[in-house]
């Protein structure tokens, strides 16, 4: 853990202890005998522990984790799976047979704009409370099919007018999630 998470913690805290003296769950009238500190104190110290708190996993350098792209069964369709957490898979011109792609809680990003995607590939995609990125090459067609409760798909990715062109279908299922496809 970093310095910022531990201090978020602790006033998160300092301000959770505040708000029980005042609703007399807890005594602690030494502690708080200003009156200014019956609701600025715990309001102040909550807004600042949430933003630390916030701040020290958005601009974590860590935040994603580089996954080396992990190998299907004979180099076939492959499977990541994300559980309260961020990984990143970057294809660096690996031939690409599909994915199936899981999250919960967290997010997942793809990138095979350098794949090589020679024939027609499907990607299953199911989020939930989670998100994914796909980046994909400009030399091939998207189609989306996509069935959400409370999420969305967003389709950057222009289509080819080629026939020969390579397509990929990704099918997406959402629970409280959301999937961004660019180029």
């Amino acid at each position: 853990m970093t310095k910022r998470t531990i201090i978020g913690i602790i006033l998160i805290v300092a301000a959770l202890l505040q708000l029980a003296n005042l609703w007399n769950i807890i005594q602690w009238e030494w502690l708080w005998r200003q009156p200014w500190t019956s609701y600025i104190a715990p309001t102040l110290l909550l807004y600042v522990g949430v933003t630390l708190l916030i701040s020290s996993f958005r601009h974590h350098r860590d935040q994603w984790l580089q996954r080396p792209v992990p190998q299907g069964d004979e180099g076939k369709r492959i499977r990541c799976s994300v559980r309260f957490g961020g990984d990143e898979y970057i294809y660096h011109g690996e031939t690409f047979h599909g994915a199936q792609l899981d999250t919960l809680c967290g997010g997942l990003r793809l990138d095979l704009r350098d794949a090589v995607i020679t024939e027609d590939e499907a990607i299953d995609i199911q989020t939930v409370f989670g998100g994914i990125e796909i980046f994909v090459p400009r030399n091939v067609n998207v189609k989306v099919k996509s069935r959400s409760l409370f999420g969305g798909v967003g389709n950057e990715a222009i289509n080819l007018a080629e026939k020969d062109t390579p397509c990929l279908h990704i099918v997406v299922r959402n629970y409280f999630g959301g999937v961004s496809i660019k180029k």
